[in-house]
Protein backbone atom coordinates (compact mmCIF):
# COMPACT_ATOMS: atom_id res chain seq x y z
CA UNK A 1 0.00 0.00 0.00
CA UNK A 2 1.38 3.76 -1.05
CA UNK A 3 2.19 5.75 1.45
CA UNK A 4 0.05 8.46 2.50
CA UNK A 5 2.22 11.60 1.67
CA UNK A 6 1.57 15.14 -0.26
CA UNK A 7 4.48 14.68 -1.23
CA UNK A 8 3.98 11.90 -3.68
CA UNK A 9 2.38 15.23 -5.43
CA UNK A 10 5.06 16.64 -6.23
CA UNK A 11 5.97 20.05 -6.04
CA UNK A 12 5.94 23.80 -6.67
CA UNK A 13 8.31 26.46 -6.13
CA UNK A 14 7.03 30.09 -5.51
CA UNK A 15 10.72 31.11 -5.25
CA UNK A 16 14.27 30.02 -5.48
CA UNK A 17 14.21 28.93 -1.52
CA UNK A 18 10.76 28.10 -0.67
CA UNK A 19 9.25 24.67 -2.43
CA UNK A 20 5.89 23.54 -1.51
CA UNK A 21 4.28 19.79 -1.97
CA UNK A 22 1.51 20.26 -4.52
CA UNK A 23 -1.60 18.91 -2.42
CA UNK A 24 -2.32 21.39 0.08
CA UNK A 25 -5.32 21.86 2.93
CA UNK A 26 -7.46 24.69 3.01
CA UNK A 27 -9.03 25.88 6.23
CA UNK A 28 -12.81 26.91 5.25
CA UNK A 29 -14.42 24.00 6.85
CA UNK A 30 -12.82 24.82 10.39
CA UNK A 31 -15.76 27.08 10.78
CA UNK A 32 -19.55 27.20 11.81
CA UNK A 33 -22.39 26.92 9.31
CA UNK A 34 -22.48 29.42 6.63
CA UNK A 35 -18.48 29.59 7.15
CA UNK A 36 -19.62 31.98 10.13
CA UNK A 37 -17.78 31.89 13.94
CA UNK A 38 -16.51 29.15 15.65
CA UNK A 39 -16.27 25.57 14.60
CA UNK A 40 -17.82 22.64 16.72
CA UNK A 41 -14.86 21.53 17.84
CA UNK A 42 -11.66 23.03 18.35
CA UNK A 43 -9.57 20.71 19.42
CA UNK A 44 -10.50 18.33 16.32
CA UNK A 45 -9.86 21.50 14.00
CA UNK A 46 -6.53 21.32 15.39
CA UNK A 47 -5.87 17.73 15.02
CA UNK A 48 -6.95 17.87 11.34
CA UNK A 49 -4.08 20.19 10.73
CA UNK A 50 -1.55 18.60 12.65
CA UNK A 51 -2.48 15.58 11.00
CA UNK A 52 -2.14 17.32 7.87
CA UNK A 53 1.63 18.03 8.96
CA UNK A 54 1.96 14.07 9.82
CA UNK A 55 0.59 13.41 5.96
CA UNK A 56 3.40 15.59 4.54
CA UNK A 57 0.96 19.10 4.06
CA UNK A 58 3.14 22.01 4.20
CA UNK A 59 0.85 24.38 2.20
CA UNK A 60 -2.46 25.40 4.00
CA UNK A 61 -4.68 27.74 2.42
CA UNK A 62 -6.89 30.73 5.09
CA UNK A 63 -8.71 33.98 5.18
CA UNK A 64 -9.10 36.36 7.83
CA UNK A 65 -12.94 36.11 6.72
CA UNK A 66 -13.02 32.30 7.35
CA UNK A 67 -15.29 32.82 10.67
CA UNK A 68 -14.07 35.39 10.54
CA UNK A 69 -10.59 34.78 12.14
CA UNK A 70 -11.68 31.33 14.05
CA UNK A 71 -9.95 29.12 10.91
CA UNK A 72 -6.72 30.88 11.45
CA UNK A 73 -7.02 30.73 15.43
CA UNK A 74 -7.07 26.98 14.44
CA UNK A 75 -4.27 27.04 12.31
CA UNK A 76 -1.92 29.27 14.32
CA UNK A 77 -2.58 26.60 17.04
CA UNK A 78 -2.26 23.12 14.72
CA UNK A 79 1.35 24.97 13.66
CA UNK A 80 2.65 26.37 16.84
CA UNK A 81 5.08 23.68 17.50
CA UNK A 82 5.40 22.19 14.25
CA UNK A 83 9.17 20.66 14.15
CA UNK A 84 9.05 22.02 10.40
CA UNK A 85 7.34 25.53 11.15
CA UNK A 86 9.93 27.52 8.82
CA UNK A 87 9.47 24.88 5.84
CA UNK A 88 5.11 25.71 6.14
CA UNK A 89 4.19 28.05 3.62
CA UNK A 90 0.61 29.83 4.17
CA UNK A 91 -1.79 31.55 1.57
CA UNK A 92 -3.60 34.29 3.47
CA UNK A 93 -6.45 36.27 1.90
CA UNK A 94 -7.92 39.40 2.27
CA UNK A 95 -10.46 41.92 1.06
CA UNK A 96 -13.89 40.46 2.15
CA UNK A 97 -16.07 41.50 5.05
CA UNK A 98 -18.76 39.29 6.79
CA UNK A 99 -21.90 40.25 8.18
CA UNK A 100 -23.54 36.99 8.98
CA UNK A 101 -23.71 33.29 8.07
CA UNK A 102 -22.79 33.04 3.96
CA UNK A 103 -22.78 36.89 3.90
CA UNK A 104 -19.50 38.06 1.85
CA UNK A 105 -19.34 41.45 0.87
CA UNK A 106 -15.77 43.18 -0.54
CA UNK A 107 -13.99 46.08 0.45
CA UNK A 108 -10.53 46.93 -0.76
CA UNK A 109 -9.93 50.48 0.81
CA UNK A 110 -6.60 50.51 0.80
CA UNK A 111 -6.00 51.45 4.38
CA UNK A 112 -8.31 47.85 5.47
CA UNK A 113 -6.07 45.74 3.62
CA UNK A 114 -3.27 47.03 5.43
CA UNK A 115 -5.18 46.43 8.52
CA UNK A 116 -6.28 42.81 7.61
CA UNK A 117 -2.90 42.11 6.74
CA UNK A 118 -1.36 43.23 9.86
CA UNK A 119 -3.97 41.75 12.00
CA UNK A 120 -3.90 38.40 10.29
CA UNK A 121 0.53 38.31 11.09
CA UNK A 122 -0.61 38.66 14.30
CA UNK A 123 -3.52 35.88 14.82
CA UNK A 124 -1.71 33.70 12.93
CA UNK A 125 1.64 34.31 14.85
CA UNK A 126 4.13 35.31 12.05
CA UNK A 127 6.25 38.27 11.23
CA UNK A 128 5.53 37.67 7.47
CA UNK A 129 2.64 36.52 5.03
CA UNK A 130 4.05 34.27 2.87
CA UNK A 131 1.29 34.59 -0.05
CA UNK A 132 -1.77 37.33 0.68
CA UNK A 133 -4.33 36.96 -2.12
CA UNK A 134 -6.89 39.81 -2.64
CA UNK A 135 -9.13 38.07 -1.79
CA UNK A 136 -11.99 39.83 -4.32
CA UNK A 137 -11.51 42.99 -6.49
CA UNK A 138 -13.67 45.66 -4.62
CA UNK A 139 -15.24 47.99 -7.75
CA UNK A 140 -15.49 50.96 -5.23
CA UNK A 141 -11.67 51.27 -5.62
CA UNK A 142 -9.57 50.65 -8.70
CA UNK A 143 -7.10 47.76 -9.04
CA UNK A 144 -4.39 50.28 -8.94
CA UNK A 145 -5.20 51.17 -5.41
CA UNK A 146 -6.43 47.92 -4.17
CA UNK A 147 -3.25 46.03 -5.35
CA UNK A 148 -0.71 48.75 -5.00
CA UNK A 149 -1.42 48.84 -1.33
CA UNK A 150 0.04 45.05 -1.18
CA UNK A 151 2.73 46.34 -3.21
CA UNK A 152 3.71 48.95 -0.38
CA UNK A 153 3.49 45.88 2.36
CA UNK A 154 5.47 43.81 0.01
CA UNK A 155 8.10 46.50 -0.35
CA UNK A 156 8.03 46.77 3.61
CA UNK A 157 8.86 43.15 3.61
CA UNK A 158 5.48 41.84 5.22
CA UNK A 159 4.30 39.61 2.14
CA UNK A 160 6.65 37.78 0.31
CA UNK A 161 4.21 36.87 -2.32
CA UNK A 162 0.63 38.74 -4.10
CA UNK A 163 -2.01 36.63 -5.60
CA UNK A 164 -5.92 37.24 -6.51
CA UNK A 165 -8.90 35.46 -6.07
CA UNK A 166 -11.65 35.03 -8.34
CA UNK A 167 -10.64 37.23 -11.30
CA UNK A 168 -10.11 37.05 -15.43
CA UNK A 169 -7.40 37.15 -17.55
CA UNK A 170 -8.01 40.97 -17.82
CA UNK A 171 -7.96 41.72 -14.63
CA UNK A 172 -4.60 39.55 -13.99
CA UNK A 173 -3.23 41.76 -16.75
CA UNK A 174 -3.78 44.91 -15.09
CA UNK A 175 -2.54 43.92 -11.97
CA UNK A 176 0.69 42.85 -13.67
CA UNK A 177 0.95 46.53 -14.24
CA UNK A 178 1.17 47.43 -10.46
CA UNK A 179 2.86 44.47 -8.85
CA UNK A 180 3.81 40.69 -9.57
CA UNK A 181 1.40 38.42 -9.36
CA UNK A 182 2.56 34.80 -8.72
CA UNK A 183 -0.67 32.95 -8.18
CA UNK A 184 -4.58 33.02 -8.88
CA UNK A 185 -7.31 31.23 -7.02
CA UNK A 186 -10.29 30.62 -8.74
CA UNK A 187 -13.51 28.69 -8.82
CA UNK A 188 -12.28 25.20 -10.80
CA UNK A 189 -13.09 21.67 -10.48
CA UNK A 190 -13.35 18.27 -12.89
CA UNK A 191 -17.16 19.38 -12.88
CA UNK A 192 -16.65 23.26 -13.94
CA UNK A 193 -13.27 24.11 -15.20
CA UNK A 194 -14.66 27.63 -17.29
CA UNK A 195 -11.76 29.67 -16.14
CA UNK A 196 -9.42 26.71 -18.48
CA UNK A 197 -8.50 30.48 -19.99
CA UNK A 198 -7.22 31.69 -16.55
CA UNK A 199 -5.47 28.77 -15.65
CA UNK A 200 -3.51 28.68 -18.71
CA UNK A 201 -2.95 32.61 -18.50
CA UNK A 202 -1.42 31.47 -15.13
CA UNK A 203 1.08 28.88 -16.39
CA UNK A 204 2.35 30.95 -19.29
CA UNK A 205 3.31 33.79 -16.53
CA UNK A 206 4.81 31.54 -13.88
CA UNK A 207 1.60 31.74 -11.07
CA UNK A 208 0.66 29.30 -9.39
CA UNK A 209 -3.07 28.11 -10.18
CA UNK A 210 -5.34 27.15 -6.83
CA UNK A 211 -8.40 25.50 -7.34
CA UNK A 212 -11.01 26.97 -4.98
CA UNK A 213 -13.82 24.36 -4.25
CA UNK A 214 -11.84 21.43 -5.94
CA UNK A 215 -14.13 18.55 -4.51
CA UNK A 216 -16.87 20.43 -6.11
CA UNK A 217 -18.33 16.82 -8.32
CA UNK A 218 -21.56 16.84 -7.87
CA UNK A 219 -24.10 14.98 -10.01
CA UNK A 220 -20.89 13.52 -11.51
CA UNK A 221 -19.71 11.80 -8.32
CA UNK A 222 -23.14 9.68 -7.80
CA UNK A 223 -23.07 6.08 -8.20
CA UNK A 224 -22.91 4.95 -12.31
CA UNK A 225 -21.94 8.21 -12.88
CA UNK A 226 -18.14 9.08 -15.25
CA UNK A 227 -16.49 9.42 -12.00
CA UNK A 228 -17.68 6.91 -9.79
CA UNK A 229 -16.93 4.69 -12.75
CA UNK A 230 -13.35 5.74 -13.40
CA UNK A 231 -12.92 5.69 -9.31
CA UNK A 232 -13.72 2.16 -9.71
CA UNK A 233 -11.53 1.53 -12.41
CA UNK A 234 -8.65 2.70 -10.22
CA UNK A 235 -9.87 1.30 -6.78
CA UNK A 236 -9.67 4.47 -5.35
CA UNK A 237 -12.76 7.72 -4.35
CA UNK A 238 -14.47 9.81 -6.38
CA UNK A 239 -12.91 12.92 -4.60
CA UNK A 240 -9.41 11.49 -5.21
CA UNK A 241 -9.97 11.05 -8.94
CA UNK A 242 -10.88 14.27 -9.04
CA UNK A 243 -7.98 15.88 -7.27
CA UNK A 244 -5.81 13.23 -9.51
CA UNK A 245 -7.76 15.10 -12.39
CA UNK A 246 -6.18 18.70 -11.10
CA UNK A 247 -2.79 17.32 -10.78
CA UNK A 248 -2.56 16.03 -13.99
CA UNK A 249 -4.33 19.53 -15.63
CA UNK A 250 -1.18 21.68 -14.73
CA UNK A 251 2.08 21.73 -12.87
CA UNK A 252 0.84 24.94 -11.33
CA UNK A 253 -2.64 23.78 -10.09
CA UNK A 254 -2.20 23.62 -6.42
CA UNK A 255 -5.34 21.72 -5.01
CA UNK A 256 -6.20 22.70 -1.87
CA UNK A 257 -9.13 20.47 -0.44
CA UNK A 258 -10.57 21.60 2.96
CA UNK A 259 -12.05 19.05 5.51
CA UNK A 260 -12.95 18.43 9.08
CA UNK A 261 -12.24 14.72 9.16
CA UNK A 262 -9.55 13.06 9.80
CA UNK A 263 -10.34 10.21 8.02
CA UNK A 264 -11.54 12.37 4.70
CA UNK A 265 -8.10 14.30 5.08
CA UNK A 266 -6.35 10.75 4.74
CA UNK A 267 -8.64 10.15 1.99
CA UNK A 268 -7.43 13.55 0.26
CA UNK A 269 -3.79 13.48 0.48
CA UNK A 270 -3.61 10.24 -0.99
CA UNK A 271 -5.01 11.14 -4.43
CA UNK A 272 -1.31 12.20 -4.52
CA UNK A 273 -1.19 8.44 -5.18
CA UNK A 274 -3.47 8.57 -8.56
CA UNK A 275 -1.56 8.68 -11.59
CA UNK A 276 -4.44 9.08 -13.97
CA UNK A 277 -3.59 7.77 -17.98
CA UNK A 278 -4.06 10.11 -20.33
CA UNK A 279 -7.20 9.18 -21.83
CA UNK A 280 -8.66 8.94 -18.53
CA UNK A 281 -7.59 12.75 -18.52
CA UNK A 282 -8.91 13.26 -21.27
CA UNK A 283 -12.19 11.38 -21.05
CA UNK A 284 -13.02 13.57 -17.80
CA UNK A 285 -12.33 16.72 -19.19
CA UNK A 286 -15.09 16.36 -21.65
CA UNK A 287 -17.49 16.47 -18.21
CA UNK A 288 -17.31 20.58 -17.07
CA UNK A 289 -19.86 22.44 -17.26
CA UNK A 290 -18.09 25.17 -19.18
Amino acid sequence: MATINAANAGTYAFDETFKVNRLGYGTMQLTGPGTWGPYADPENGIKVIKQALAYGVNFFDTADSYGPWFADRYLAAGLKDAANRDQIFISDKVGQTRQGPNVWTPHGEPNYLRQQVEVSMMTLGIDHEDLVFLHRIDTHFSIEEQVGELKKLQDEGKIKHIGLSQVTVDELKAAQKVATIDAVENLYNVADHRDDDVLDYAESQGMAFLPWFPLATGQLAQPGSSLSTMAAKYHVSSAQIALAWLLKRSKNVLPIPGTSSVEHLADNVAAANVDLSTADFNELSQLSVK
